[in-house]
């Protein structure tokens, strides 16, 4: 159980280094204006998308999902591990939203300001904050 732990935890830490730069290559590609930059953007932010942030996403979600299982009777009565489990929610629903601003780039569609993906950027931060007090502090 250890090891299946250990590669969860590696694979969280994978999806988060994605979650968290994918938003800032939207940033660098919503302030270019030349062909070639926008080019080079639009390779980089889907091998990002489909080469890390989605295994690293699936890989977490397949061994986390396969920890509390293994240990259903202790985690069903764990309420910060419900409460972490909330905040995955969203955390998933951004990662999907981001992979709909990659189509959107791909198309140069984008209507959103480099200003806006700044502050898209921070969304993951704030969640993985709480759940990382919520895991290591299991204030209830």
């Amino acid at each position: 159980m250890l090891w299946i732990k250990a590669f969860h935890i590696i694979s969280v830490i994978t999806w988060f280094a994605a979650l968290f730069y994918l938003p800032r290559l939207f940033v660098y590609h919503a302030m270019s204006d030349d062909k070639v930059s926008i080019e080079r953007f639009k390779v980089m932010e889907e091998k990002l998308y489909r080469g890390i942030m989605m295994p690293s996403f699936i890989l977490a979600t397949v061994l986390g999902v396969w920890m509390v299982i293994d240990n259903w009777v202790f985690y069903s009565t764990q309420y910060w591990l419900h409460a972490k489990l909330v905040l995955v929610v969203p955390l998933i629903v951004y990662h999907f939203y981001c992979g709909y601003l990659l189509s959107v780039f791909k198309v140069d569609k984008n209507t959103y300001s480099h200003i806006f993906y700044r502050w898209f950027n921070e969304f993951p931060v704030l969640i993985l904050v709480a759940i990382i007090i919520l895991v290591v502090v299991r204030p209830f």
